[in-house]
């Protein structure tokens, strides 16, 4: 952040109070938190992250939405999902064949994904709340509910399912031309799942959660609001919240939840500048590749991502055209650039609204890097659909692989991404003697001449 002392006035009158602070995750402002009733939420008066969002009946509302979203789920699992005939030729897909079916195909990377995102994430999602609820709504947390609630905070970005109703929408579309199609009943199960699913994730209050959980300590002495938290020596914890003092090493754990806390993310523009040239590089094979093969009669016509796109277009349906172009050529490319661009200019001083600028393509970037999915998707659908030998059939190409890993390396890079060095005026990290340092040589602190 940059010293605006004359500016800090707008934000909140510098005071001490050890009650209820939170040191923003996007610009490290601390601030304290004023009491909330439901349907009220409180966010950073310099950024306007949301800090805290209140909930009416809490407990009842996110159990209630898992245990249905997981009784949807049971059924999109054991009800026939897509059937389609063609020539003569029938054939019905369960929901699990989308990953099995590539699988089959010796693709078990991109069919373990497919089944990781819209399965096998959401389903221990779903268990770690109602678990964690059950106890909540007791009054009596079950055991190892903090470990299962700082589990929660990693998982949401890698759930799916709403990108796979996108994905499954177009393969209907695309086959619709050469097949006939009926929807089962787990069609329509797992787009109930899936929006229930996002209603669940949207549904939890974490600051009721840990609060009901492990109560909240007083923050450390001295804490001063309207200052960034690093500048005094306190770090935010990232899971739970609370305002945590560091040691001279610029490390430590909070002190409710245990997970680790630096002042900034250990070489962030590094690693996200590693992740970037790998997503590059991955990118160049996913375009040149095909991503999947139709088989028609026996003449086989590959297909590549962009030629995907041309097919579309040349039948008219330009809307879904659309979609494929944005989130697998758009996406991905405006993600590494706009990602590039924030690593260099990060360290630049200007004004707030600059900054503030920044951080909105930050938001930008992290939220759609998860669409680019949808071409994988189709492909793992299509794979499953379309399976008739050389009559018609629909194989994965190698470029399904390096396309795959192209989404999940992007969002690896969003997430290396400390957002909070966009309001860094300078390095937050202590200087210290190089004595003291020497204690901990993988310490990231600056060591300076011994007085």
């Amino acid at each position: 952040m940059a010293d605006d002392t004359a500016n800090r006035p707008r934000y909140a009158t510098p005071r001490k109070t050890r009650r209820r602070l939170r040191a923003c995750r996007e610009c490290d402002l601390l601030v304290a938190l004023p009491p909330l009733r439901a349907h009220e939420r409180a966010s950073c008066p310099r950024c306007g992250h949301t800090l805290s969002r209140r909930h009416h009946r809490p407990a009842q509302r996110s159990l209630a939405l898992a245990i249905t979203a997981l009784i949807a789920l049971l059924a999109a699992i054991g009800f026939p999902f897509i059937r389609f005939e063609a020539r003569g030729v029938s054939n019905s897909i369960q929901l699990t064949d989308t990953a099995i079916s590539l699988i089959d195909f010796h693709e078990p990377f991109v069919g373990i994904l497919v089944l990781l995102t819209i399965v096998v994430l959401p389903v221990f999602y779903l268990l770690a709340v109602i678990w964690l609820h059950v106890g909540l709504s007791r009054r009596k947390p079950l055991p190892r509910s903090r470990q299962i609630a700082r589990a929660l905070a990693h998982l949401s970005p890698w759930m799916m399912a709403d990108v796979f109703v996108i994905g499954a929408l177009v393969s209907l579309i695309k086959i619709a031309g050469m097949a006939s199609v009926d929807l089962g009943l787990s069609f329509w199960s797992f787009c109930a799942y899936a929006l229930l699913l996002l209603w669940t994730t949207r549904s939890l209050d974490t600051d009721w959660m840990w609060f009901s959980l492990a109560g909240e300590p007083l923050a450390p002495a001295d804490s001063e609001i309207g200052r960034p938290a690093a500048e005094q020596g306190l770090a935010g914890c990232p899971t739970c919240g609370l305002v945590n003092r560091l040691s001279h090493f610029g490390r430590g754990r909070c002190r409710r939840c245990g997970e680790r806390l630096r002042f900034r993310e250990a070489h962030s523009l590094q690693r996200t500048w590693a992740l970037l040239l790998a997503a590059t590089i991955l990118y160049i094979p996913a375009n040149l590749y095909p991503i999947m093969t139709t088989t028609s009669l026996g003449s086989e016509s590959p297909s590549t991502i962009i030629g995907g796109v041309m097919i579309f277009l040349g039948h008219g349906d330009w809307p879904i055209a659309l979609v494929i172009f944005t989130a697998s050529i758009v996406v991905p490319i405006g993600k590494v650039f706009a990602l590039a661009w924030l690593c260099i200019v990060v360290k630049r001083q200007d004004e707030p609204r600059y900054r503030h600028k920044r951080l909105q393509l930050y938001r930008i970037t992290e939220f759609i890097g998860r669409w680019s999915m949808i071409d994988v998707f189709v492909v793992a659908i299509l794979v499953a659909l379309v399976h008739a030998g050389s009559l018609l059939s629909i194989t994965p190409g190698p470029a399904a692989l390096a396309f795959a890993a192209v989404v999940v390396v992007t969002m690896l890079a969003a997430n290396s991404f400390d957002a909070r060095l966009i309001w860094d005026s300078h390095d937050v990290q202590p200087r210290m003697p190089a004595s003291l340092k020497r204690q901990s040589p993988f310490s990231p602190v600056k060591e300076v001449d011994d007085v």
